[in-house]
């Protein structure tokens, strides 16, 4: 039997030199579109990063979730945490909102990381969880309309920080970032590649405005864990 294998089509390159001048104007246009992105993001978080150790004094601390393992943090979540903590300790911020992915009954990371700052010195009553924070933007906003904080210190990893920031200020956050030093990885490398996709969707976030997953009814956390921690 004679069975004939489909033959392959390859993209042929323009023949003309005119073409092919299209076709690198083409591309080098492409390359900027995507880029534009990563670029507003350094323009609009300049002067806003800072050290754990030069930060402004800050009544909130918001930390990002990163995933957990086993029911813990993950490494890169346990780091973030860490920050945090030593922002306590240190009388940086009063109290913690901890935001991250409890979209069902095994998976809270809120809790898991409220738990893990408890056991590294942050007194429980200082730490506010919120259990709706499934990306960037929904934590950014629900900050803001759920638990009231217009000002807080972003703590996540050098990578993130600036979509953090640039996010939290577009929903109505002045907003401080802390970028976490962490070994350069396989984590870091994926992580840090990522980001230049996640600032296309940042940007979208920011012109478009989408209301988070979740919404629901103000929360009073915040607001008394700040007048606890001022008696």
């Amino acid at each position: 039997m004679d069975v004939r294998r489909p033959r392959i089509r390859r993209p042929r390159l323009p023949r003309t030199r005119a073409g092919r001048r299209r076709l690198v104007r083409t591309a080098v246009l492409a390359c900027v579109l995507a880029l534009l992105p990563a670029t507003w993001l350094r323009l609009t978080t300049a002067g806003r990063l800072y050290t754990a150790a030069d930060v402004p004094r800050t009544d909130v601390a918001v930390v990002f979730g990163a995933g957990l393992w086993h029911g813990e943090p993950s490494p890169y979540l346990a780091r973030r945490l860490d920050a945090a903590a030593a922002l306590y300790r240190a009388g940086r911020v009063r109290v913690v909102l901890v935001t991250g992915d409890n979209s069902r009954k095994d998976y809270d990371e809120p809790d898991a990381m409220r738990r893990y700052l408890v056991r590294h010195g942050v007194p429980s009553a200082r730490v506010v969880g919120d259990h709706a924070g499934f990306d960037t933007w929904d934590s950014c906003v629900r900050a803001k309309k759920i638990f009231g904080v217009d000002r807080a210190v972003l703590v996540s990893q050098g990578f993130h920080i600036r979509r953090a920031v640039a996010l939290c200020r577009a929903a109505g956050v002045a907003s401080y970032g802390v970028g976490v030093d962490d070994r350069h990885d396989v984590t870091w490398y994926y992580g840090s590649t990522r980001e230049v996709f996640a600032a296309g969707k940042a940007a979208l976030d920011v012109l478009l405005r989408p209301d988070p997953t979740f919404l629901g009814p103000k929360e009073p956390g915040v607001a008394r864990a700040l007048a606890g921690a001022r008696r």
